[in-house]
């Protein structure tokens, strides 16, 4: 094989999930993390205030879709980390290398009284391109595929609903078929502490999110 074709196979092999039993087996221990936002000071951790709720979203790189929800009047709190794959507690540069399964998530906590599901699932369909599969932009991988893990039935009537009707508007924008997986929220492996509501951190830092300019009506 020569270097063109590895390159091209390294290239394929970033766009395929591994298997459960071809993901790294990761750590014992989570990865030590900040305690209170960045931002809110609210804890990052639960317990959180009762009835609010929490749904756990990928839309590419986490440092700048982080900060479009912790914006949002009625969220309590945000946190970055990893979810989708089958490694334990990974860190990362393994996440990074593709071989976790895990996609860059964040986790929103809501007031449902001030802050409608809907209105969350609003910012994320208009924050980034959820037809690019395993890609956002110029980032490349499974890691920046497009997701959304909810929390109870309840939760997802109201994403497979929102998604129907986001689909509907993006073929009228011209837009082909939505790729985000759905799926029943698992396990959240929290992020390392420098990447916690890194764009409050690091104002000028990268942001790669690029919405399609379709609103979700």
């Amino acid at each position: 094989m020569d270097l063109y074709e590895k390159l091209n196979q390294r290239m394929a092999d970033k766009l395929q999930i591994p298997s459960s039993e071809d993901c790294l087996p990761g750590h014992d221990q989570p990865l030590i993390t900040a305690e209170s936002h960045f931002v809110s000071g609210a804890p990052l951790a639960p317990p959180f205030p009762q009835g609010y709720q929490r749904i756990v979203l990928a839309l590419g790189c986490f440092w700048g879709a982080e900060r479009k929800f912790w914006q949002l009047e009625g969220v309590y709190t945000t946190a970055v980390g990893y979810a989708g794959g089958g490694t334990r507690n990974p860190n990362y540069d393994e996440v990074c290398s593709g071989q976790t399964g895990h996609t860059e998530v964040v986790l929103v906590v809501f007031n449902p009284e001030v802050l409608a599901l809907e209105q969350v699932l609003a910012c994320f369909w208009e924050s980034h391109n959820p037809t690019q599969g395993m890609r956002q932009g110029n980032d490349v991988g499974t890691q920046y595929r497009s997701a959304i893990y909810f929390s109870d039935d309840q939760h997802e009537a109201v994403v497979r609903a929102s998604l129907a009707q986001y689909q509907a508007a993006l073929v009228d924008g011209g837009f082909g078929t939505i790729t985000t997986e759905i799926a029943p929220a698992k396990a959240f492996y929290y992020a390392e502490e420098y990447h916690q509501q890194y764009l409050a951190k690091n104002p000028n830092g990268y942001c790669g999110l690029g919405g399609t300019g379709v609103k979700c009506v």
